[in-house]
Parts: C-alpha cells; structure tokens; sequence
C-alpha cells in the first residue's frame, strides 16, 4: 500500500501547491516526477519488484477513486495556473504546464484505465469522465472494443510496427481509435435488441463532457482558460500515446487459418520490472497480464521477467528515449527480433500491413 500511496497521492499535494504557490513547490515537483522517481525505481528492485502481487499492494479501488475526483480539482488548479489567474511567473507556468501534462499523462490516464475496465459502472463512469476532461473521452470506447480485441495487430490503431517512429504514431493512433472505436459502438447498437435513442450514444456522451470541461474553462479563466486547458491535455494526451507506443510496439500476433489472431499472449506486450514508477502508473508497465487478463485490479496484476518482454528501462524512461527516434530504434529494434525471433526484413515487412484496410 505504501508505493502506491506514495507514489500516486504526494504528486496531488505537491500539484496543488506548486499551482498556487510556484517557488519551490514547482521545484519539489519536478524533483518527484524526475529524480526522485528515477531514484526510487534505482533503490526498488530485485525481489520485491519481480514478486507477484499477491500481498504486494493491498489497495485498490479507494484510491482510484480518490485519484479520479483529486484529478478533476487538479484540472481546475492547471487551469487557475496556468492561464496566470494564481499570479505565478512565467517559468512557474510553463514547469506547471509539464508538471501537470506529465501527472495526467502518467497518472490520470492510467487510472482512467483502470475505472473503465471495472464492472461497476459507477466507477466506469467516473474513469469516462477523467478521459472526457482530457478530450480523450473515444479512448474510453476504443481500448475496451478496439484494442483489447486486437492489439498487436495491424488492425489495432494503438499498436506500433517496428520502424514507426512516435510522431508518425500520435496522429495515427489519435485518429484511427476514434473512428476504429466510433464504428465498434455503431455496431454494437446495431446489434442490439431495442433500438437506443441517439443521445445515448458514447459519443455524445464524449462530446458532452469535453464541452462542458471547456465552458468551465472559460468561467474560471476566459480564453485564457480554454487555451490553458487545450494545452496540457494535448500534452498528457501525447505522454499517454507515447505509451501505447512504447508497450506493444513491432510485437505481432500470428494471423492463423481461419484468418483469426491467435489468443493475446505474454510475448505480445512490453513490460518493466521499475517497482516506484509502475506504482505510479497502477502497473500498466504489467502489461502482458493485463491483456490477458483485462479485469484484474491492478494491484493483483503479475510480471515474470522470464516469460514477457522486457523494456530495458522504465517506461517514463523509455517515454523520453522514444523521443529521438534513432536512439529508439538503436535500443529497441534488436529487442524486438530478439522476442519474436524474426529478422528485421521479416518485421518491417509487416509494417505494410498499415497500409491495407482493416
């Protein structure tokens, strides 16, 4: 219980002062999301990050919950600071603005994450709503009927092929889940029994949640306000692209004869072992056993080092490697042929599989 504490709850508190105050608290906070978590994931290892979760982390729904309304107040306090409204120099604002995209990216999304694959449709309904403060509402749609059904595949907007760099994917992943998940919901409510009127629609719902985030926007700040609020969430919507980027990219599943996919496995995802920052992000860096077992809390989900892929660093870490595409490609493409015992002729080439129609 204490990583995820920690790591997850201290950055709401030094948020919040760091958007009032500036100063030091910006500093502070910088210093956690950087330094101190590089730091943490150096001192964490070994035993305890290879265990399984049985035990490890006994918390689970109190504080994603917490975490989804502190990210709603957090949202206000980016906007108050950002737009200048709390008095903050210029330098307190711009480290406010990537100290707030940073926490969203990292954090709020992973939580969001987490509520939309609970059953409780309260909870589904608050991780929604996180998503539609960000103007990432579809993504909500897209990872549960999308890209669970088939990532590592190239018909999964959100899965890379080795050689895509991480600007050619933001766009692309961005846009092909909104239609990919808008066509799935179409679908499902043409399936079902009883026709459903149309402002019941997920979108709608999206749409509705997103205007309503930038007229509050603008009651709090003006223009000013609204610009402030597009900005950080183009920047937390980038950090959590840059994620999907990093945890399945060049990774295949084998089309067999029936011209299905074969079962998600542990070979299909990336994974880090980094103790603090996977508590930070509520074990998304566990990827492999999150896919193949969408529904367990996070606190439970397992990493064994000898049967996923493993990232060489953690996946903040590997978020600022991708940045430098030829560093990345350095780094990761021999990983890449190593996992799948493929040659680089034989995976780039499946890097045309993007161009036909899924």
């Amino acid at each position: 219980m204490l990583w995820f504490n920690l790591a997850t709850a201290v950055p709401v508190l030094l948020l919040t002062l760091a958007g009032f105050l500036g100063g030091i608290w910006a500093i502070l906070a910088v210093i956690y999301l950087t330094v101190f978590v590089f730091t943490m994931d150096r001192l964490i290892k070994g035993a305890a990050a290879r265990k399984n979760a049985n035990g490890e982390f006994p918390v689970g729904v109190e504080l994603s919950v917490f975490l989804g309304f502190s990210h709603i107040a957090l949202m206000v306090v980016a906007v108050l600071a950002l737009s200048g409204k709390t008095g903050l120099a210029v330098w307190e604002r711009m480290a406010c603005l990537i100290l707030f995209g940073q926490y969203f990216g990292q954090v709020s999304n992973a939580n969001a994450h987490e509520l939309i694959h609970k059953g409780n449709r309260w909870l589904r309904r608050l991780g929604v709503a996180v998503y539609t403060t960000l103007m990432f509402g579809h993504h909500a749609s897209a990872h549960v009927k999308v890209h669970h059904i088939f990532a590592a595949s190239h018909r999964d907007p959100n899965s890379a092929y080795m050689g895509e760099s991480v600007y050619h994917f933001w766009p692309r992943a961005w846009f092909g889940s909104f239609m990919k998940g808008l066509e799935a919901e179409n679908k499902d409510r043409e399936r079902a029994s009883t026709p459903q009127p149309k402002w019941t629609h997920p979108y709608v719902t999206y749409l509705f949640g997103s205007t309503v985030t930038i007229i509050g926007a603008f009651l709090l700040a003006g223009f000013m306000g609204v610009a402030s609020l597009l900005f950080v969430c183009l920047y937390a919507t980038l950090q959590h692209l840059a994620s999907d980027y990093i945890q399945h990219y060049g990774l295949r599943r084998r089309r067999l004869e029936n011209g299905k996919f074969e079962h998600v496995g542990p070979k299909h995802s990336w994974n880090a072992p980094h103790t603090f920052s996977s508590a930070m992000m509520l074990n998304v860096p566990r990827h492999s056993d999150h896919h193949m077992n969408p529904r367990r809390n996070y606190t439970e989900l397992r990493l064994d080092e000898e049967d996923v892929p493993m990232l060489p660093r953690s996946l903040p870490a590997m978020g600022i490697i991708s940045l430098w595409p030829p560093l990345w490609r350095a780094i990761m493409d021999p990983l890449v042929m190593e996992a799948t015992g493929q040659s680089k002729a034989s995976l780039e080439a499946q890097a045309l599989d993007h161009v036909k129609p899924s």
